[in-house]
């Protein structure tokens, strides 16, 4: 007969706590910061990272071959830094051309972000849908594939703003950003054709929600703007259950520049914001 000699004494065997998972949210700036505090509210049990590679700042101007070699060179740091359960690619330009080699080389999973053209087709009345990116984004095949595949019936107008996510650096810093610029940044995305209106706007850049109330102010007429963030929040706590359902840890977070020259102080009050109170530099300038 088996006789449990720790029955009746209050002993609870010793269980050792679940580690924390890390979730690395990266861009090439501060637009990631839309993504991470959906990400904050969808894994309360995570501790995240926040890493903007600033010193590559706009990844526009590199070419295709040089941005995958970047952000596999910085992601590289990061990971074995950091040691991430997940990353997500808070960057658009990134996105559509640097996930099939990072899921490559690194053995955990990367979520992107890519413009939201299929919601976009599910929404429209009008049929008239402007995708709002980076030039980068906008001349990629990627995109032009999410169009043919999901809005081939519709009018889409591909608008590559050229300084809109300078912009919203600018203004997170405490910059005055001119209303005149900004509103002949969106004007391209209000198409009027044969009676109907343009009555979606993909905000397919992570910083452009940054600006959301100063272009839903300045636009000509009401559009929905879709922002990918709540959906990228909602695949990472799908992929990262611990995240999502274990004990919350409060604002546990880290922000890591590359350069960290544009550290303003109203940047730092606007990074502690969304709990970011620790900043630090992880030095990594563009190759000559």
């Amino acid at each position: 007969m088996q006789v449990d000699l720790l029955a009746g004494t209050g002993y609870r065997p010793l269980v050792a706590p679940r580690p924390q998972p890390t979730i690395l949210v990266f861009d090439s700036g501060l637009g990631g910061l839309t993504v991470l505090g959906r990400a904050t509210r969808a894994c309360p049990a995570a501790h995240i990272v926040y890493a903007a590679d600033d010193a590559g700042f706009p990844y526009g101007r590199l070419s295709e071959e040089e941005l995958v070699a970047r952000v596999l060179a910085v992601m590289e740091r990061l990971v074995a830094r950091f040691h991430p359960d997940l990353a997500v690619i808070a960057c658009n330009t990134a996105s559509t051309l640097v996930l099939p080699a990072l899921r490559a080389r690194f053995a955990i999973p990367f979520v992107g972000t890519v413009p939201a053209i299929k919601p976009a087709a599910a929404a429209t009345r009008s049929g008239l849908i402007s995708v709002l990116a980076t030039p980068g984004t906008v001349a990629r095949d990627y995109t032009r594939e999410l169009i043919e595949t999901y809005a081939a019936g519709h009018h889409v107008t591909l608008v590559g703003a050229t300084r809109l996510a300078g912009l919203a650096e600018q203004a997170l810093k405490g910059e005055t950003v001119d209303d005149a610029v900004l509103r002949a940044e969106i004007a391209p995305c209000f198409v009027e054709t044969e009676g109907r209106r343009t009555d979606i706007v993909t905000l397919s850049c992570t910083h452009y929600p940054l600006l959301l109330e100063r272009m839903k102010r300045l636009a000509p007429w009401p559009v929905e703007w879709i922002d990918p963030a709540p959906a990228i929040a909602r695949r990472v706590a799908d992929l990262l259950p611990a995240a999502r359902d274990g004990s919350p840890v409060g604002l546990d977070a880290t922000a890591v520049f590359t350069d960290g020259s544009g550290l303003t102080g109203p940047l730092r009050i606007a990074l502690a914001g969304y709990g970011l109170a620790q900043v630090a530099i992880e030095p990594m300038p563009l190759a000559n």
